[in-house]
């Protein structure tokens, strides 16, 4: 069963509901949090499964080789994004910051420099 995501006009919150196709639109949704009927309809992103054999194609795809790309910040950057967005899963904001940084011509090493929480942190990698 398909699971619909919607709002509560009443209280605000977010509330999750199944319904077959054929109860969609037919059947009264009321709200998981107060009872009441004053819903709509949440629309969310589409994701699509793709295995992981097909990601890393897709990752592939259009990058003739990794030579070059310490000189070349804006091809690391737009192929950072394009591996981000084939992972299919919500990352942090400090990446995209990265990725935009790059794509503007920034260096690795002053990116490094700028945003030094973005290191390994308390990891023990340093050691």
């Amino acid at each position: 069963m398909p699971t619909y995501d919607f709002i509560c006009n009443t209280c605000e919150k977010r509330f999750d509901v199944f319904l077959t196709f054929s109860e969609y639109g037919k059947v009264p949704v009321h709200c998981a949090h107060c009872g009441s009927d004053k819903t709509r309809r949440r629309m969310t992103k589409v994701r699509i499964a793709k295995s992981d054999n097909s990601r890393a194609a897709s990752m592939s795809d259009g990058i003739s080789g990794l030579d070059g790309l310490d000189e070349d910040p804006q091809a690391l950057g737009q192929m950072m994004r394009k591996m981000g967005n084939e992972m299919g899963e919500d990352l942090p904001p400090e990446f995209n910051e990265v990725v935009d940084r790059l794509e503007a011509g920034q260096s690795p090493e002053d990116i490094e420099s700028a945003l030094p929480d973005l290191g390994l942190g308390d990891s023990g990698a340093d050691e």
